[in-house]
């Protein structure tokens, strides 16, 4: 006799992957503020060393990883709302499909806003 998998809340719909795209964010956040704060604390140690890992962040690929960090940003703090909602309202918690898709909405209105200016800034077109 075969034995059936624990239930589960989620199996795969939104709730489940949101829950992994917040988790994720805010590890790549976490990861941010480390390096942030440790080249900031390097101004301390050797303000030429400070200057030159500053210098190596106006590099393209810095540019497109600080996108990166505005994306993981503005995903985390409206998912983050997101479950503040379900967690705290029943309207919320039946409608998780639809916030988990306004989330998306709200994230790429705002990333489209943002990426074509920044990315025109990294690139040398503004």
């Amino acid at each position: 006799m075969a034995v059936s998998p624990a239930p589960t809340l989620y199996r795969g719909h939104e709730g489940m992957w949101m829950w992994l795209i917040h988790r994720s964010t805010g590890v790549a956040i976490f990861f941010f503020l480390l390096i942030h704060v440790t080249d900031t604390a390097l101004v301390r140690v050797s303000p030429e060393a400070y200057n030159e890992v500053i210098g190596s962040y106006k590099t393209p690929l810095y540019g497109l990883v600080e996108a990166g960090l505005v994306a993981a940003i503005v995903l985390h703090a409206f998912n983050g709302l997101r479950i503040i909602a379900v967690d705290n309202s029943t309207w919320a918690l039946r409608h998780q499909k639809k916030l988990a898709w306004a989330v998306w909405i709200i994230f790429v209105v705002l990333m489209a806003g943002f990426l074509p200016r920044h990315l025109m800034s990294v690139f040398g077109g503004a």
